[in-house]
């Protein structure tokens, strides 16, 4: 299992942090209906397993269903068994991919510093999210990608929205993780159709 042709697809990853699991396929369904596609549900929203096992039922042959927030191996087999394909983490934890890794997920950790990125990529890291994007900026990434090894992935996680993924595409991020500016706790599925667009027209795909 590969992360890329998900990206290659829609590079936004769709974080529904706060998600409850009686609106969570509403709100996938608006999403998928976009072209967003990877649907991230983070461990810190109300009952995530269970948003994840209905995601899993409901989308899981068309969608990338992820868990967010993830700190502890016992919670990779969790989310394992709800049905979750990618795994990403706020933080540098290489025991957690070869975690993630020997369970058949794809592992996407968080990391800010390059000795974090560089362990992580060691330890079997399909992507990175680099986190917090907001206390970095475009020409950190564009640093970045220049010693990391050719074709690594790296996603900016917040503070990304429609009006500063351009900057950020244009250095080279493979991808974007998008939270509050795509979806916040009560937001209707109409709402976060109106924001999913707005989020890919910024990508130059209307």
């Amino acid at each position: 299992m590969s992360l890329a042709p998900w990206l290659d697809a829609c590079p936004i990853v769709a974080i529904l942090r706060g998600v409850r699991p009686e609106e969570v396929e509403p709100i996938a369904a608006a999403l998928l209906a976009e072209g967003l596609n990877i649907l991230e549900v983070p461990l810190n929203s109300p009952n995530p397993l269970e948003s994840i096992r209905r995601l899993h039922g409901a989308f899981g042959e068309r969608a990338l269903i992820g868990a967010g927030t993830v700190t502890t191996e016992d919670e990779v087999a969790a989310i394992t068994r709800a049905g979750a394909k990618l795994m990403v983490t706020p933080h540098a934890d290489p025991a957690l991919v070869l975690a993630a890794r020997a369970r058949g997920l794809i592992a996407c950790p968080g990391f800010f510093t390059p000795s974090e990125a560089f362990s992580l990529l060691a330890a079997g890291a399909d992507a990175l999210k680099l986190f917090p994007a907001e206390a970095a900026s475009p020409a950190v990434l564009r640093a970045l990608l220049a010693v990391l090894p050719k074709g690594t992935a790296v996603l900016p996680v917040g503070g990304v929205g429609a009006e500063t993924i351009p900057a950020w595409k244009a250095v080279g991020a493979a991808g974007f993780g998008v939270g509050s500016s795509l979806y916040k706790p009560g937001d209707s599925a109409e709402a976060v159709t109106a924001k999913a667009r707005a989020l890919r027209l910024s990508l130059g795909a209307a």
